[in-house]
């Protein structure tokens, strides 16, 4: 079968976005660069990123988003002062505005075919958050230019949207939220039934459950991964605040009474599991998106941001609980987080094919 970037439905073809613990080739990283996404906080941040990047390459490649040559040999000089054996990195030249990869990053769907898995790339429009942050069409070209570099095969909604506001088991659900697909400054013309149609067609799922809001500090309008993700097909984690005085309370409250009522693409209820919510973090008295649930499954690892508080490790216990065949390792994000984004965040995956 011959396929374009005409095709107007890739599910059509056998197509799906994977979930996130299949197997990958690679994890993809754009390094940091724009120092007023951490206003007078920016030197820790490349140490962040070189400590991910070791935890990463101890079971898969990295590739790394770099401006130029001199961005790379810096970054290879980082890397190596790690430890990290340059065998398991890989740099592309694609200058980025900024660092946030699950959301500018290439959007992968495979299928397989005759005994083979064939991979492509659903290149999703980025705005960065709605209009927030320019300049951002550096970013928006990301997954085009990857697309190009590999010669694998791109399909372009005429539709926003980011990594980081969508979830899925693998098996045909997706996990969303309210305030971030339907807030105005992404797709005011699409309705709700159009939003779901593109879902479909692109990313080869047929069932999709709506969460409300996401938490304080959140510039995203509530990315579905600073709450609730699949750990399993069947099996999803939450974050709950415990205070009913925080203002993240309610909202977390009804986010866990949807996922109880919802069911799965076969119509089975799902295992939920809480997790907990860090105290909340500050940097010069604005509260930051801090979550537990902004975690990543790599091949053998798990890796979880954490702030150094007594909730750090309740939620690595709980997870590496989930995780028994990987390793669940904490980071400190507590500077990452300044830039308003985790682990999550800065990381996208690059399924096996």
């Amino acid at each position: 079968m011959t396929l374009s970037p005409d095709s107007p439905m890739p599910a059509a073809y056998g197509f799906r976005m994977p979930a996130e613990w299949e197997p990958h080739e690679a994890t993809w990283l754009s390094w940091p660069h724009r120092e007023e996404t951490w206003p007078g906080n920016f030197e820790p941040v490349p140490d962040v990123f070189v400590q991910l990047a070791a935890i990463l390459a101890e079971s898969e490649t990295v590739r790394i988003n770099v401006r130029d040559e001199e961005m790379a040999e810096d970054v290879a000089g980082r890397l190596k002062r790690a430890g990290v054996s340059p065998d398991r990195v890989r740099f592309h030249h694609h200058p980025t505005d900024d660092a946030w990869v699950r959301d500018h990053g290439p959007c992968y769907i495979v299928r397989d075919m005759e005994g083979r898995r064939e991979r492509a790339i659903v290149n999703w429009g980025y705005n960065s958050w709605g209009n927030k942050y320019p300049p951002f069409d550096q970013d928006n070209m990301i997954p085009s230019r990857i697309a190009h570099e590999a010669a694998e095969l791109c399909f372009t909604p005429n539709m926003v949207l980011e990594g980081g506001s969508i979830d899925v088991n693998g098996r045909g659900t997706l996990l969303t939220t309210e305030s971030c697909l339907f807030h105005p400054n992404r797709n005011p013309e699409r309705s709700r039934e159009e939003i779901e149609q593109a879902l479909r067609r692109y990313l080869g799922v047929t069932n999709i459950l709506w969460l409300g809001d996401g938490i304080v500090g959140d510039d995203t309008d509530g990315h579905v991964d600073d709450i609730t993700r699949f750990v399993a097909a069947d099996t999803i984690v939450t974050v709950v605040e415990e205070d009913p005085q925080d203002e993240n309370y309610q909202p977390l409250q009804e986010n866990l009474r949807r996922l109880e009522s919802m069911t799965d693409q076969q119509g089975r209820a799902f295992k939920i599991v809480n997790l907990p919510m860090p105290r909340p973090v500050y940097f010069d008295g604005e509260r930051l998106p801090a979550s537990y649930a902004n975690f990543y499954i790599a091949n053998r690892r798990v890796i979880v941001p954490v702030y150094g508080q007594k909730s750090d490790r309740t939620a690595l216990e709980t997870l590496q609980g989930l995780f028994p065949d990987r390793l669940v390792i904490g980071i400190d994000c507590t500077a990452l987080v300044w830039g308003l984004g985790a682990i999550h965040c800065v990381t996208q995956q690059q399924p096996a094919c």
